[in-house]
């Protein structure tokens, strides 16, 4: 139980080999010092994991979290999270999502469920109030994931897979209603216990510390996300396909499998293009006011459109510019239950590895007519799809072609080149979970997508990406979707580009490094005020926890410290926070020596502010933020870290 409100107080243990449930320890200590959604998930798992455990071993967890804001009222505050260790990277990964699964969870009583074990059979675990039902789901499994859900309909909060996920396809992904936990191939962990289904349902509410002052801070957040040009405007007009337009004029539209970072034919693959032919309505996860949610036509049904990393990396990185059939493509991979990010970016590998006449896999650039059937051969692991579906780089393990296999740690980057975007480039190479734009800090939206400062200096960019990377982790913990950190930015700089102040402010930006480095570093920062970032005083008013910005950056801090090392338990190199060659040695202009990514003078600032050495944080540096390791296993984590294999 707890003596914090906004919490339920309880954790959820299942134990699918025994058919087991029950109570999983955790106090209001840990929930101070974990806040909750993936630092929980990240702190469980700590604790937990061994140097020889892998995705698909029995005992490796499935950790599914809230946040103390979830089913609080605060807008866009659905989220959660599952972790575990990833069978696409062998780390942990965390895949947020914004189905209603956790605020069913929560009203079941439960701020997390931890599952382990394997089931003989296919199995639907049911959560309720009381009890934990292990039910048959031989009949469900085979469905795609619209139709499992279909057939659990009577359910109200539902976790589904699909067949990608069944046949552990190493980037399957976990569906809420239409909204995925998309990255890392939990998806498949959930395949390999034979967990088909999660299902939640009760009518618990948290109770709020200070219910009256939390509903009039709602009522301001929300005038604040509505009048902002990013979470008032762009994405309610045109969602994240609203980028694709920005980023071809900033050079950062992946073209060709990242051999380029403009487009020819982007206006036919761009938002404006979908806004005004293919959207039927917006849609929006669960308690979200932004609303960016693309509801587009697909052989006569209402479905999820594109994001824009389907879009960007279906679109221009293979050569194609049908957009109806990336609204097909993109349904296709929903159903089939597969994280399109990883997809698209191992079909694009195979693709230059045919065109160099290395591999031919029957998928080339440009040519569109065979890509449904190769999902489908992906999804069942069939012929050349049981290859693909590996991810890029193990296929390049296998043919070679290591310098243009575009990943991070075994994950696929998201759509954004970072030769122009050279920030955002250092947070693909440092993000714990792999090539993830939102775990990198999501520094493209300074350098281009919402602010405009100098995209290809590596001054100041260190320091940024570790703020924002803090700053995001601590505002998923919370159990918020990561589009309302972008109202922390005054719109004046994203509508006034051309105005004075706007323009000494982007100029001042890269060189404020040493300042958002002290702030970053210590856990008692001065007590800064961040009117624009409402999840500071949200969580006070929801649980009555002391709350200010150093307790942001403290929690954000610690996640992403608890992730890191982690990861070094689990086998993490010290060499491992880098880039394929593509994108660290070769120009995007062969005319500016500048539009590659500094990756080597970034990753050295970028250690000494996070306060680790050759990418592992320091014993002191973990003593600091209260991750409590024991010094033996810690000094025998980081010999094998720096060993050569």
């Amino acid at each position: 139980m707890t003596n914090l409100k906004g919490y339920m107080g309880r954790v959820l243990f299942v134990d699918l080999s025994k058919r087991a449930f029950s109570e999983f320890p955790w106090t209001d200590e840990d929930r101070k010092r974990t806040l909750g959604g993936k630092i929980m998930a990240a702190d469980i798992l700590l604790k937990h994991i061994t140097p020889t455990m892998k995705a698909f071993d029995e005992d490796n967890w499935l950790v599914i979290t809230t946040g103390p804001l979830t089913g609080t009222g605060c807008p866009n505050s659905s989220r959660f999270n599952i972790s575990t260790i990833s069978p696409l990277t062998n780390i942990l990964t965390s895949s947020n999502c914004g189905g209603d699964f956790g605020l069913t969870l929560k009203r079941a009583g439960y701020d997390a469920a931890i599952i382990t074990g394997r089931s003989e059979t296919p199995v639907h675990v049911h959560i309720t109030q009381d009890n934990v039902e292990f039910l048959d789901a031989s009949e469900l499994w085979g469905t795609k994931t619209g139709e499992a859900q279909e057939k659990l309909k009577q359910y109200p909060g539902r976790l589904v897979i699909g067949p990608a996920g069944e046949n552990k396809v190493l980037y399957a992904c976990v569906f809420s209603n239409d909204r995925t936990a998309g990255r890392g191939g939990v998806g498949a962990v959930f395949g390999d216990k034979k967990l088909k289904a999660v299902t939640a349902f009760g009518t618990k509410l948290p109770e709020i510390y200070d219910e009256e002052a939390l509903r009039e801070l709602n009522k301001k957040w929300i005038k604040t996300l509505k009048n902002h040009p990013l979470t008032g405007r762009q994405l309610p007009k045109l969602g994240t396909a609203g980028l694709v337009a920005p980023m071809q004029a900033h050079s950062i539209l992946a073209t060709k499998n990242f051999s380029a970072g403009r487009y020819d034919n982007f206006e036919k693959v761009s938002g404006e293009e979908l806004a005004e032919h293919h959207l039927v309505s917006n849609g929006a996860c669960t308690t979200c006011v932004i609303r960016c949610a693309r509801m587009c036509k697909v052989d006569d049904k209402i479905v999820k459109g594109p994001e824009l990393e389907t879009l960007g990396l279906l679109g221009p990185n293979i050569l194609n510019d049908d957009i109806e059939l990336i609204l097909k493509w993109n349904y296709e991979l929903d159903e089939w239950g597969m994280d399109a990010i990883s997809c698209a970016g191992s079909v694009a590998f195979a693709m230059e590895l045919a065109e160099k006449g290395v591999h031919d896999f029957g998928i080339h650039f440009g040519q569109t007519d065979n890509l449904s059937q190769m999902f489908e051969d992906i999804a069942y692991r069939r012929g050349e799809g049981d290859l693909i579906a590996d991810g890029s780089k193990r296929m390049s393990d296998r043919f070679g072609g290591k310098e243009y296999a575009i990943h991070a740690k075994g994950m696929e980057l998201a759509a954004y080149e970072p030769r122009h975007a050279v920030g955002h480039g250092l947070g693909y190479a440092t993000a714990n979970r792999g090539g993830c734009h939102l775990n990198a800090g999501y520094l493209v939206v300074l350098e281009g997508l919402g602010l405009d400062i100098d995209s290809l200096t590596h001054h100041g960019k260190a320091a940024l990406a570790i703020m924002l990377q803090n700053l995001m982790e601590a505002v998923s913990g919370c159990g918020s979707c990561l589009f309302t950190s972008y109202a922390v930015f005054p719109g004046f700089l994203v509508d006034q580009p051309n105005w004075p102040l706007t323009k000494i402010i982007l100029a001042v930006f890269p060189y404020v490094g040493p300042v958002v480095n002290l702030l970053s570093h210590f856990t008692k920062a001065p007590k800064i005020p961040l009117p624009l970032l409402p999840h500071i005083k949200a969580v006070h008013l929801a649980t009555g926890m002391h709350t200010d910005t150093s307790s942001m950056l403290t929690w954000g801090a610690r996640g992403y410290n608890t992730e890191r090392i982690a990861n070094v338990i689990l086998g993490q190199k010290a060499d491992a926070d880098v880039l394929p060659k593509r994108l660290t040695d070769v120009q995007q202009n062969p005319d500016d020596p500048r539009t590659k990514v500094p990756l080597d003078v970034m990753r050295k600032v970028y250690y000494r502010g996070r306060g680790w050495k050759h990418g592992i944080p320091t014993y002191h540096r973990l003593k600091t933020l209260g991750i409590v390791l024991d010094k033996k296993y810690y000094d025998e984590a980081v010999a094998r870290a720096m060993r050569e294999d």
